[in-house]
């Protein structure tokens, strides 16, 4: 079956029940949605170009300062507020949402990692699609993407469920991460971290499963197995795929069902 028998899929914008089953074809099906982070109409426009010239849906996606270069660095960003940071992603999300039809591809809208201090960040994006969900039936974004990795497990997990409350009436897809990424990204900087640090285990993943399943199925795990962001030595980074079937048998062996666990990197 080609992605363009998922029930709901469309060209441009697609979320709620569409968004989630075209993420779980691509599962089923092993292949890959790729995310492009964007700061301008330029770089949207390269993506969907490329989707388009490919036939492939294509994830765009904006972090808190491709969002705030978005709007224009001369706008203020204050600390606590990051009001430029939530103009650039809602303009970035309305921009896409006009020209994606054009191109003749499912694209879906995402955020990028959102670390504890840039919550703001977050509930402004939260707020700009609970208004066009009342407006339209669907979130303005397709899916958003906490990154609390950097805080003890328990309180990465009971923030991701009061968010997934939220964003669950809209089915708006949540993206957490459990384990950190190495490297630097967006001024998140995990280049000094222990390394046995870089690496989820099976319970990790399984208490996100836990404690986010009850509330909405529409959520996926960044989990760690070695992956970093950005450049770094030769020798310093030592991947472990194999990792992910270990964390997907320990969710079968305690759930029954089989793959019950949706990742994303």
């Amino acid at each position: 079956m080609s992605f363009w028998d998922v029930p709901g899929i469309k060209a441009g914008v697609v979320t709620g029940d569409a968004a989630w089953a075209l993420l779980q074809h691509a599962k089923t099906n092993g292949y890959a949605i790729p995310a492009f982070n964007c700061t301008s109409s330029s770089t949207i426009n390269s993506v969907l170009e490329a989707g388009a010239k490919l036939n492939r849906p294509v994830m765009i996606q904006f972090s808190e300062g491709g969002a705030a270069f978005m709007a224009g660095k001369s706008l203020p960003n204050d600390k606590g507020k990051l009001q430029a940071s939530i103009l650039g992603a809602v303009a970035g999300a309305h921009l896409v949402r006009a020209v994606a039809p054009a191109y003749g591809i499912p694209v879906l809208v995402h955020s990028d990692h959102c670390a504890k201090k840039l919550l703001p960040w977050f509930d402004g994006m939260l707020e700009a699609d609970e208004a066009f969900f009342k407006a339209h039936g669907e979130p303005l974004f397709s899916s958003h993407m906490l990154d609390l990795s950097e805080e003890p497990d328990e309180e990465n997990i009971e923030i991701c469920k009061k968010y997934l409350t939220r964003m669950a009436p809209m089915k708006c897809i949540l993206e957490m991460e459990i384990g950190i990424t190495g490297g630097v990204e967006d001024g998140v900087d995990n280049s000094g971290a222990a390394k046995e640090k870089l690496y989820s285990t099976p319970e990790d993943v399984f208490a996100v499963y836990e404690g986010l399943s009850p509330i909405s199925p529409m959520f996926t795990i960044a989990a760690a197995f070695g992956n970093v962001h950005g450049v770094y030595k030769a020798g310093n980074v030592v991947l472990k795929p194999e990792l992910l079937q270990e964390m997907q048998d320990y969710a079968k062996s305690k759930t029954g069902k089989d793959r019950p666990l949706n990742f994303v990197f």
